[in-house]
């Protein structure tokens, strides 16, 4: 059944309990609501596990697959994205586990676009921007060294904001856990973002100042 724009009569937005009970009377092309809204949380979650972007792709399609066809068993009790996080996870580490059997070597060096958000410097300076690209890169990379557990933890709570109730709920563990877990990822996230830095150059005479430099001195000789 193909997708209708829907305005509740509140003026409100539809609701993730709205949204399942409604595909599952029929309205399948509602459940697109559900995936644009957690794309973004769901991708860093899986990312979190599984590093190949090729291999979070089908993980990801996987699991809006599983979740489309469990969605009878979804039960109010628990937060809509916390169901689809665990189903997520599940995925992630059966991919993990059918990887290992196999023999496959786990490619942990594949980089992807988007993991982590740093704030918008609203600069027009390409060289401002590519500071920042190279902040969040190295901010990517110091999260991807980090223990599997401490990495997802991390992603959870510091990224996307959830709770420590919520983190614990979706992963299924104590919240005394949970903290233990984000204050050694932190601990360990500021030792490999140093070493990360202290390998990479600082105070560079990037393009645009070499450019005015040259363009300055020639005007004048």
């Amino acid at each position: 059944m193909e997708a209708r724009k829907f305005q509740p009569r509140t003026g409100s937005p539809l609701t993730d309990q709205d949204v399942v009970a409604r595909v599952i009377s029929g309205e399948k092309g509602l459940y697109e609501i559900l995936m644009r809204r957690y794309n973004q949380r769901l991708y860093r979650i899986v990312r979190s596990y599984v590093l190949d972007e090729a291999d979070v792709q089908d993980i990801l399609q996987d699991t809006y697959v599983k979740a489309y066809e469990r969605l009878f068993q979804y039960r109010r009790e628990a937060a809509f994205p916390t169901w689809l996080i665990r189903i997520g996870i599940n995925e992630a580490l059966q991919h993990l586990k059918r990887r290992r059997s196999s023999g496959r070597h786990i490619d942990r060096d594949t980089r992807s676009e988007g993991l982590v958000q740093l704030p918008d410097t609203k600069m027009s300076d390409p060289e401002a921007r590519a500071i920042q690209r190279e902040d969040r890169a190295l901010l990517e990379r110091a999260i991807d060294s980090l223990p599997e557990p401490y990495r997802v933890v991390y992603m959870l709570r510091e990224v996307e904001g959830l709770s420590v109730t919520e983190v614990a709920g979706a992963l299924d563990i104590s919240e005394s856990n949970v903290k233990v877990r984000l204050h050694r990822a932190k601990a360990r996230l500021k030792e490999a973002l140093f070493e990360l830095h202290a390998g990479s150059e600082v105070f560079t005479f990037g393009n645009a100042h070499c450019d005015r430099l040259v363009a300055a001195v020639m005007e004048r000789i």
